[in-house]
């Protein structure tokens, strides 16, 4: 086979359409022309709105310039990170990601005033500034600011803690990333002693030899356990920081700020999360039934992954864009047009490289600008799956470029409702094309794998660092004390259907949501369960659910997650709505057990 083609070589991305490189003239033109603009834009608004001097008309243009300015100011910033993900070693990459992150806080600083403004308008001047029809777009927007009016502090002290930022959490996130991308993983393949990335050291978790997978999890954890001071220092760091960011802010919970943020009640979360700890026999059930498939008295957790072929499928990256825009445009035309672009234009960076960001993502800066996917292809089912996820991303993003920048980003309860679909959809089309009983098989396993991945072991995450960030107001944690609070989640998902190996105790080194994004690992959870219950009324009601399914995904983050999925006739408040979800899973495990 073509290894060329079936690592996806030389499927970069093109990012001249931000910039045609790190020494673009543009680049400081931009960061200037944002720093004028943010200049004039306060000279110009500073206390009209506080003194009563702006009318409705008058604040609708104003957060129209806002916006605009918003834009420019984040465009370096964002192709800097972009640029600094494909190659975290590239020197120049580093520095551009440091310089327009300082510009970008610079600038954001001039412009703290206006929303602590928004902020502190009481409820009868928002209603009389919302009646003209100009402030419809931004109704949104304020209404979710001003969830934030108990816990927003001065401007002198906000911008204070925009600069801490810099040498705060941002700078012990640039510095994991830098670390984790610089890592090789020595390892024996077939006789051959390799130096492997990341993702391909994490693919061969579904290689068939549980030998050679089991090698692959020791090497590749070892490695990270051998760097512990620094990843247990940058751990605890990111923990303090965010425990100070509460006490100043005067949150009685870490976890409130990102539920702020998603616009949705702790209540709604804890009971989702725990209508997924009490369904943690049903992933149990799973991995009974595989260790019977797999033809060992109990699996091992590098065996959760393995392929249930003596020999599984190599699929070159032209094949997975096949699979993934026929399957898209079962459902919807419109899914695989929109995911067609980004294999024609060069949207998509799926090559396999030294020091490229390890994982998946799919980054949107703007609605007047297309996202951009960045992946590692190894050419295995999974990561046909991941590439499908991530373009329901880029199409969720793009259906939402109707809306203003202030609504375009889903709350990340929602974020995942189009990249779970996606792979759903892409599943059921492969299931859809083969009769073979042992492929079939095949597909249900990697089906319900993907959902333990994204519920059953999100949960267990989420718990983790709610333990860890518990724990750390009162003490500085060892990679012991983390490495304990680990594997107790990990025990009570698992409970005795698998084997935990002893290296798995550093599991938590490799998860950069820890690093980057708090808590956010709950809206994977919530966004699938969502996303099933979702995908049975598709199959319910047939080509009818499509339009109601594509407004949710136009909307963005126009409305709150509770009033977007109301016009889709779901309930979140109600516990009958989760265990809807968790019936479609028993359904899986049923087409499973009927294979045997």
């Amino acid at each position: 086979m073509n290894t060329a083609g079936l690592k996806a070589e030389g499927t970069r991305w093109d990012l001249s359409d931000l910039y045609t490189g790190p020494d673009d003239a543009r680049l400081e033109a931009d960061l200037t022309e944002a720093r004028r603009r943010a200049e004039a834009f306060a000279q110009t608004y500073r206390a009209k709105l506080a003194n009563g001097q702006l009318d409705g008309l008058a604040l609708a243009r104003a957060l129209a310039e806002y916006e605009t300015l918003s834009e420019l100011e984040h465009r370096p910033s964002f192709y800097a990170s972009l640029l600094f993900a494909a190659d975290t070693q590239n020197p120049q990459a580093q520095q551009l990601v440091q310089h327009t992150r300082e510009a970008a806080t610079a600038i954001a600083n001039l412009l703290v005033f206006f929303s602590l403004e928004l902020i502190a308008l009481d409820a009868q001047q928002l209603i009389t500034l919302l009646a003209v029809p100009e402030m419809a777009p931004y109704q949104h927007y304020l209404e979710a600011l001003r969830r934030f009016k108990p816990h927003t502090l001065s401007e002198k002290e906000e911008q204070l803690l925009n600069q801490k930022h810099l040498t705060g959490s941002g700078a012990f996130e640039q510095l994991y990333q830098e670390l984790t991308g610089s890592l090789r993983f020595p390892l024996t393949v077939e006789g051959e002693e390799r130096e492997l990335t990341d993702g391909e050291v994490m693919a061969l978790l579904r290689h068939p030899d549980r030998d050679l997978r089991e090698r692959a999890l020791t090497t590749f954890l070892e490695t990270h356990a051998s760097h512990s001071l620094v990843l247990t220092s940058i751990f605890n760091n990111i923990l303090l920081d965010h425990k100070i960011d509460c006490e100043v802010r005067q949150y009685d919970d870490v976890v409130m700020p990102t539920h702020l943020a998603n616009e949705i009640a702790p209540a709604t979360v804890e009971a989702m999360m725990q209508a997924v700890e009490r369904h943690y026999p049903l992933a149990q059930e799973y991995f009974r039934l595989k260790a019977r498939l797999l033809g060992v008295e109990k699996l091992r957790n590098t065996d959760v992954y393995a392929p249930i072929e003596a020999e599984a499928e190599k699929i070159p990256f032209a094949q997975a864009q096949e699979l993934i825009l026929t399957a898209f445009g079962r459902f919807s035309e419109q899914f695989a047009a929109i995911a067609s672009d980004f294999f024609s234009q060069r949207w998509i960076d799926a090559e396999v490289r030294a020091g490229k960001r390890g994982g998946a993502f799919c980054a949107a800066w703007s609605p007047r600008h297309h996202p951009y996917v960045l992946c590692s292809y190894n050419g295995t089912g999974r990561d046909v799956s991941t590439v499908a996820h991530e373009l329901g991303h880029g199409i969720h993003y793009s259906l939402a470029r109707r809306q203003n920048l202030f609504n375009y980003d889903a709350p990340l309860v929602l974020a995942e409702t189009a990249s779970v679909f996606a792979e759903i959809v892409l599943t059921r089309h492969l299931l859809s094309q083969t009769q073979n009983p042992l492929a079939r098989r095949a597909l249900l396993c990697e089906l319900l794998e993907e959902i333990y991945g994204t519920v059953f072991r999100q949960t267990a995450l989420t718990r983790f660092e709610m333990a860890a960030h518990q724990k750390r107001q009162a003490t500085q944690l060892t990679a012991d004390d983390i490495g304990a609070l680990w594997l107790q989640e990990q025990e009570k998902l698992f409970g005795t259907s698998v084997e935990l190996l002893p290296v798995y105790r550093w599991g938590w080194t490799y998860i950069s949501h820890f690093i980057h994004s708090r808590f956010y690992c709950y809206s994977y959870s919530f966004g699938e369960l969502l996303t099933l219950a979702l995908f049975q009324r598709y199959l319910d009601e047939g080509d009818a659910f499509v339009p109601g399914y594509m407004a949710l995904l136009e909307s963005g983050g126009s409305q709150r997650p509770e009033q977007a999925l109301a016009q889709l006739g779901v309930d979140i408040n109600q516990p009958e709505f989760w265990q809807r979800g968790f019936r479609v899973i028993e359904g899986f495990l049923v087409d499973l057990q009927q294979t045997l």
